[in-house]
């Protein structure tokens, strides 16, 4: 018992100053990243088309209709079926993930302002 007890101790110890090092290790002002003009004419050619391409494929995939697989009406009906079905718990789960998934729309919302930032700024609005 005693053993398994210092065993636990010092895991806790380890993990603590393992944590420790890594917090002291980051920089305590920020970097700056220089890229090349051929680093920056692959992200706006190829990147950032893409990124565009995907927020737009998944906004559209989560605000579709409840025939839109993995949309939220999807997910909510899904979760009415198994409600129905007296299936109280796995519905409740299903509804979390719908919840948790509209509020998805806002960060790819935040990725596409990005990257139209950026492509303003380094690609000449292309």
């Amino acid at each position: 018992m005693f053993a398994r007890s210092a065993a636990v101790v010092a895991a806790v110890v380890g993990l603590g100053i393992t944590g420790a090092g890594v917090a002291a290790a980051q920089p305590s002002t920020p970097v700056t990243i220089t890229l090349s003009p051929e680093q920056v004419g692959k992200i706006c050619q190829q990147r950032i088309p893409r990124i565009e391409q995907r927020v737009t494929k998944l906004t559209e995939r989560i605000n579709g209709g409840a025939e839109v697989r993995g949309s939220v009406a999807w997910l909510k009906a899904r979760a009415e079926k198994e409600r129905a079905a007296g299936r109280e718990t796995t519905a409740q789960v299903l509804e979390e993930r719908a919840e948790k998934r509209a509020g998805r729309v806002d960060q790819l919302n935040q990725a596409k302002q990005r990257a139209a930032d950026f492509k303003t700024k380094y690609c000449g609005g292309k």
